[in-house]
């Protein structure tokens, strides 16, 4: 039983050009030693080039693109009797996009390209279309989860 209270979560407030929240939560993952102007430049002028490539609002394809690359169910190992199960468990919807926006950040940085809005774009546009490093990822975990569906019944 622990001590002190659970901790209350933050609430973000919104980006000033969308007024969305996970686009802010997204600036901050791009967001690097506090430079929040460089990660507002990077993510909106992606999201622009982005719109004018594909000729849809900005908003649809980046909420698309995340949706797309958002795992609904990860492995955790579990310690059961000197052996250790990878045991397959849901995600809580704020982990959730938290590793999506992660994975989509990770993905475009490893990406060749000349500037990290370009790298960023593709990497949105492809997770729009249900492909890239993210998407990638994301369907990796669900196959690990379901090869190890067996040790389910582990799960508390």
């Amino acid at each position: 039983m622990p001590r002190r209270p659970r901790p209350s979560s933050r609430t973000t407030p919104p980006d000033r050009k969308f007024a969305s929240v996970p686009v802010q939560q997204f600036i901050n993952k791009v967001m690097q030693r506090g430079k929040r102007m460089t990660a507002e430049g990077i993510v909106y002028g992606a999201l622009e080039r982005a719109e004018t490539t594909l000729r849809r609002p900005a908003i649809e394809v980046f909420e698309t693109g995340i949706r797309n690359a958002t795992p609904l169910i990860e492995v955790k190992p579990r310690r059961v009797g000197g052996a250790t199960y990878q045991v397959p468990v849901e995600i809580r919807p704020d982990r959730r996009n938290s590793l999506a926006m992660r994975w989509v950040i990770e993905a475009a940085r490893k990406r060749p390209g000349k500037s990290m809005a370009e790298k960023l774009q593709g990497e949105l546009m492809d997770a729009m279309n249900n492909a890239g490093a993210a998407v990638r990822r994301k369907e990796e975990t669900h196959k690990m989860a379901e090869a190890n569906k067996a040790f389910s019944h582990y799960k508390w």
